[in-house]
């Protein structure tokens, strides 16, 4: 039982939430996206380059998850060394810090990939509307940006 109140466990368990939680978010909205995209691209293939841009925006949530990750790692020692060693409160802040990033971007890559799905609707009707499809899709982004911003902010705010 104490391996896993160990500060630095802790610690990569929050590094492991931040890339799981949004990953899986982005993968399953740019997989959502790239299917509906996949029936416009059947009927009109010229519109492959604007559906696949769409298709990839939901997946920046899984970046900034591993960017989270290679932070906290990073602050810990495990990447760039030497390993430090954390207490259980430490720990427990870093797994904290990587919520936001977890949480948020596992739903607002959801939410994006179901703007951008409209947004290839758009696409599929009117395609030189690219850039209101985009902006849909791309608003959904603030929050997985404030997200990021306030995983970092907390990730250095730790005292080691």
């Amino acid at each position: 039982m104490k391996v896993f109140l160990n500060g630095n466990f802790l610690a990569i368990i929050g590094a492991a939430f931040a890339v799981i939680f949004a990953g899986i978010g982005s993968a399953k909205a740019v997989g959502m996206v790239g299917e509906v995209s996949a029936g416009v691209v059947t009927e009109e293939p010229e519109k492959f380059a604007q559906t696949l841009l769409l298709q990839a925006l939901p997946g920046t949530q899984g970046i900034y998850g591993l960017m989270t990750a290679f932070m906290i790692l990073f602050r810990i020692g495990v990447v760039g060394g030497p390993v430090k060693e954390l207490t259980t409160v430490q720990g427990l802040l870093f797994l904290i810090a990587s919520l936001p990033v977890a949480i948020v971007g596992y739903r607002s890559a959801i939410s994006q990939g179901k703007a951008a799905i409209a947004g290839v609707g758009i696409i599929a009707k009117r395609s030189q509307e690219l850039a209101k499809a985009v902006t849909f899709a791309a608003m959904v982004e603030t929050y997985a940006v404030l997200a990021l911003l306030g995983s970092i902010l907390m990730v250095w705010g730790i005292e080691l």
